[in-house]
């Protein structure tokens, strides 16, 4: 028996039609154990622990999480521990979400060469963007940012792009007082954008010359240099809300997102899987789009990210590296400092005070409380 808690899982359509899959298509070893972490997430192949009420006597079997960081049903307390983590760490006021993305001519190279392209990315984004908000003629002034990748669209197509959130302001060179922009973003963002693609430009260039990069069939730097410079690159952003813990709402909804969630997924039938994706005019996930099964799990599997590899980075101020200017920050601004509340604690005790429902109350007398009865390896 299984944990269940959806009527339809992305572990149903990986454990119908995976093995399948794998037989008739060559995966990397990161691919291949997601899927089996994915179909063994809380079942009895991953063992788990007994329960027992101790008002009733009631047992209650759990089986073990994979802890996954590409299982949908693993994510959920991670974000929440991490968002209250954050917490302290930022600032107050506004901030703003800014979104960098490469043109699809560039997806086959990024696949091909995800650990060191997608480091490419972040880097070029924020060297770009900081160069810009320390030059005098603009914000004139240090600030910083929390970073996340993405590599996906609400249709699981291939998408790399990195998710930036910056704080509405920054911190003088001589770092006695706290500045704000002059217009309604930091820098304008038509230039952010061109210097942005200069810098993915240089890097990409600089890894193929010293052949750091695996490169496409017909492909070389001229090329490359083509491909880049054939149109404009987008940045798009956006105010996020006007104070730190809506920041932190909206930032949540990007941290520890996978590429598919169950509760968007509707129907698995006769080999084909329907989900729902967003509808681009009004931003709702309203339209419905059905796949061949082989090719859902083709597109869930371009989204496994490189062993080791992370996907969350800071920068500038708000590094941790920078912990002296945070606080020197924080006097210029004014705020009290946050501590954590759910650090530290056990996961059913995050539960409770996340969900406000008691996950060690007894779900048949509804007085007692669950107590271990012993390890149990489940089968």
């Amino acid at each position: 028996m299984e944990n269940r808690p959806q009527p339809l899982e992305l572990s149903e359509i990986l454990r119908v039609y995976g093995a399948g899959y794998i037989e008739s298509h060559d995966i990397c070893s990161n691919q291949l154990k997601a899927i089996n972490d994915i179909v063994n997430c809380r079942t009895s192949q991953l063992n788990g622990h007994l329960k027992r009420c101790d008002h009733c006597g009631h047992y209650e079997q759990s089986y073990n999480s994979c802890r996954n960081r590409h299982c949908n049903k693993c994510q959920f307390m991670r974000q929440a521990v991490w968002v209250d983590h954050l917490k302290g760490k930022l600032l107050p006021g506004k901030y703003f979400h800014v979104v960098f993305t490469v043109p699809d001519s560039l997806n086959k190279l990024f696949y091909i060469n995800q650990g060191a392209c997608y480091d490419m990315i972040f880097k070029a984004a924020w060297s770009a963007l900081d160069g810009l908000c320390r030059n005098p003629g603009f914000l004139g002034a240090r600030t910083g940012a929390v970073a996340i990748l993405h590599t996906w669209t609400s249709t699981l197509l291939y998408h790399p792009h990195v998710h930036f959130l910056v704080p509405s302001g920054g911190l003088s060179e001589d770092g006695m007082e706290w500045l704000m922009p002059r217009g309604k973003f930091l820098v304008p963002v038509k230039v952010l954008s061109k210097i942005f693609r200069a810098k993915c430009a240089d890097k990409l260039c600089r890894l193929i010359l010293k052949k750091q990069l695996r490169i496409p069939d017909g492909m070389d730097v001229n090329t490359l240099k083509k491909i880049v410079y054939n149109k404009d690159w987008v940045v798009f952003t956006k105010d996020s809300g006007k104070s730190s813990d809506r920041v932190l709402e909206y930032l949540a909804r990007y941290t520890h997102r996978v590429a598919i969630g169950n509760n968007r997924i509707t129907k698995l039938e006769n080999g084909k899987v329907t989900f729902r994706c967003k509808d681009p005019k009004m931003g709702t996930y309203n339209r419905t789009i059905t796949l061949d099964a082989t090719e859902f799990i083709h597109r869930f599997l371009q989204h496994i990210l490189p062993c080791g590899f992370y996907k969350i980075r800071y920068f500038g101020i708000l590094s941790p590296s920078c912990l002296p200017l945070m606080n020197v920050c924080r006097s210029l601004i004014g705020q009290s400092v946050y501590l954590p509340k759910l650090e530290g604690l056990p996961i059913y005790d995050v539960l409770h005070i996340v969900t406000g429902i008691d996950p060690s109350r007894c779900k048949v007398c509804r007085k007692g409380r669950l107590i271990p009865a012993f390890n149990a390896n489940a089968g």
